[in-house]
């Protein structure tokens, strides 16, 4: 397990992560495939938002239990509390520095399922 240091594009919402970066999820919900996001799930305790949460805006569709959170200045996502499990924190991985993305392996999910 590493420690990762993560932004949006502007670096107004900072955070760090603790992962084993070991796979990346990419859903294919109507707002996932647009949106292009690689996602890491993980616990509670090992995510730790580094900025004021007034940078952040949020966007809930559906049935507004997923909390999809973006930058409010460069409109960048980088992380979300998802639906099937709204306990854990799904960190884009994009957004993470010193990641080479095309190492990690990428398991499909079909959120586009769900009722």
């Amino acid at each position: 397990m590493m420690t990762y240091q993560g932004s949006c594009h502007c670096g107004r919402i900072r955070f760090e992560v603790d992962a084993d970066l070991d796979h990346a999820r990419a859903c294919d919900c109507s707002f996932c495939r647009k949106r292009g996001a690689l996602v890491h799930r993980v616990p509670p305790g090992r995510f730790r938002l580094l900025s004021d949460t007034s940078e952040l805006a949020l966007y809930e569709f559906h049935s507004r239990t997923a909390k999809h959170y973006f930058c409010s200045t460069c409109g960048v996502f980088p992380f979300h509390r998802p639906r099937t499990a709204p306990d854990v924190c799904g960190v884009n991985v994009r957004c993470l520095e010193g990641v080479d993305v095309a190492a990690i392996a990428v398991r499909q999910v079909h959120g586009s399922r769900l009722a």
